[in-house]
């Protein structure tokens, strides 16, 4: 009898042997799987709190604010992407995330050329990053200074809203497809497409639909 109960312990044991090896090797297939993103912003606080606000099981997520000007930017993200991309923490996506504003138009350009140049996507947006805010709410195609925005979206959202809000992703999440849609619908609408002229379009649907998809 002793022996009969050896047998079932033995099997007991090796079943949970079993199934530790099995959840080990699953968490390693799963890390394998997650997708590195490095994203480089502009501005330090209102693009950085907003993608912080992804949370994906399939991604890690790296977002850097710089306070830099467009180039800026660009040079930054190539910066940390070659810093580790000969390591294991190599970065699988590199984004930039920057605005038309008051820059000059050949430095703007320039800033989107070197980015294509270094296989560097961009999310830009003509004039603010607020458009992409806007776009939740409703469609828009008629031009605004970035000085408008503010109190467009103070309206729409029902309170004042501040430029560095930790809360916006949040707060617009159950819109956002309506933004993607919108968006799509504004960017599509310029033909030929001119980054620099087109007021106001944004291309920050294409960065949220990658991480959305993952």
């Amino acid at each position: 009898m002793a022996r009969k109960n050896s047998r079932i312990v033995g099997a007991s044991q090796n079943s949970r042997v079993a199934r530790s090896q099995g959840y080990q090797k699953r968490s390693v297939a799963t890390r394998e799987e997650r997708k590195r993103f490095l994203i480089v912003c502009e501005g330090k606080k209102t693009e950085p709190n907003y993608f912080i606000g992804f949370r994906n099981p399939r991604a890690d997520i790296s977002v850097h604010g710089t306070g830099a000007n467009t180039r800026g930017v660009v040079e930054q993200a190539i910066t940390l992407r070659d810093a580790v991309a000969k390591s294991a923490d190599a970065y699988d996506r590199v984004w930039c995330v920057f605005d038309r504003d008051s820059f000059p138009a050949n430095k703007f350009n320039a800033a989107l050329q070197l980015a294509q140049c270094e296989g560097i996507n961009v999310a830009y947006s003509n004039e603010a990053f607020e458009i992409w805010y806007l776009l939740h709410f409703d469609y828009h195609d008629a031009a605004m200074s970035r000085y408008a925005y503010k109190d467009k979206l103070t309206q729409l959202l029902n309170h004042e809203y501040l430029k560095n809000s930790t809360n916006m992703y949040a707060e617009l999440y159950s819109r956002q497809s309506d933004a993607i849609t919108n968006a799509k619908r504004l960017h599509s609408g310029y033909k030929p497409c001119c980054p620099e002229k087109d007021n106001p379009s944004t291309t920050v649907y294409l960065l949220v639909e990658e991480l959305r998809n993952i």
